[in-house]
């Protein structure tokens, strides 16, 4: 059955642009902090109240990206339909998004990027050991390697799913591709994309200067607890 837009109710068409904002300017980060090349990359975000996320269109540089570009999806990563004529295809990374939508409840956003260190990482296979205090903090441990999976079904999403449910991190390197994130909202998912990077390149660094010290498991979990429950604001 297909899904129209304007059949909906209008709270949901209501968070449906809300939703389709957020994503927008979302986007514009991901340059800004030098995570992405040309039209590579994604964010994706949850509707709120409805079973459908909003993703960025395929094959799109971020200067032309705006709400109304955006496109809004079933769970099952179909494309609605709203009665605009000229409305762009998903991203080539929609089934991975909507996969890990299905079957991670708990996840509100998720972002993919090509950012370089991160992924150095991914194309040898090697997880990003936690030997820095704010890998302790964000990632709870080390950022491991998902399977090496090609595009166009589900199997990224599957690996996504496999790999972060044994996992604290909210970061997977898939083999031979590229980090992807996931948060409890896009924004949180955007987060873990810039300290992905951030953490691969200052690692990457100190093997140049000498032999990695991992931290201890016990100061991890330390951390972890610290920041997931007493930092910042609340």
């Amino acid at each position: 059955m297909t899904l129209v837009l304007s059949e909906l109710s209008q709270d949901i068409q209501n968070a449906v642009q809300a939703t389709r904002e957020e994503v927008a300017a979302l986007h514009a980060e991901l340059p800004a902090n030098n995570l992405v090349v040309w039209t590579a990359g994604n964010v994706s975000s949850r509707v709120p109240g409805a079973d459908l996320f909003v993703i960025k269109p395929s094959g799109v540089r971020y200067d032309e990206l705006s709400a109304d570009a955006m496109v809004v999806c079933t769970l099952d990563g179909n494309k609605i339909v709203d009665g605009t004529p000229d409305r762009l295809s998903p991203s080539s990374d929609t089934a991975a998004h909507a996969y890990v939508y299905r079957h991670m409840p708990e996840v509100g956003g998720v972002v993919h990027t090509h950012s370089t260190y991160a992924t150095a990482f991914a194309a040898v296979h090697r997880p990003i050991p936690c030997v820095l205090t704010m890998m302790g903090d964000e990632f709870g441990g080390e950022v491991p390697v998902g399977p090496f999976a090609i595009i166009g079904d589900d199997s990224i999403g599957r690996g996504i799913v496999e790999t972060l449910r044994e996992s604290r991190s909210p970061a997977v390197l898939m083999a031979n591709h590229g980090p992807f994130t996931i948060g409890k909202n896009a924004t949180g998912a955007v987060k873990a994309a810039v300290m992905v990077e951030e953490v691969a390149r200052t690692v990457a660094a100190a093997e140049q200067i000498g032999t990695l010290v991992p931290v201890a498991q016990e100061h991890i979990d330390s951390l972890y607890d610290r920041y997931q429950n007493v930092y910042g604001q609340h």
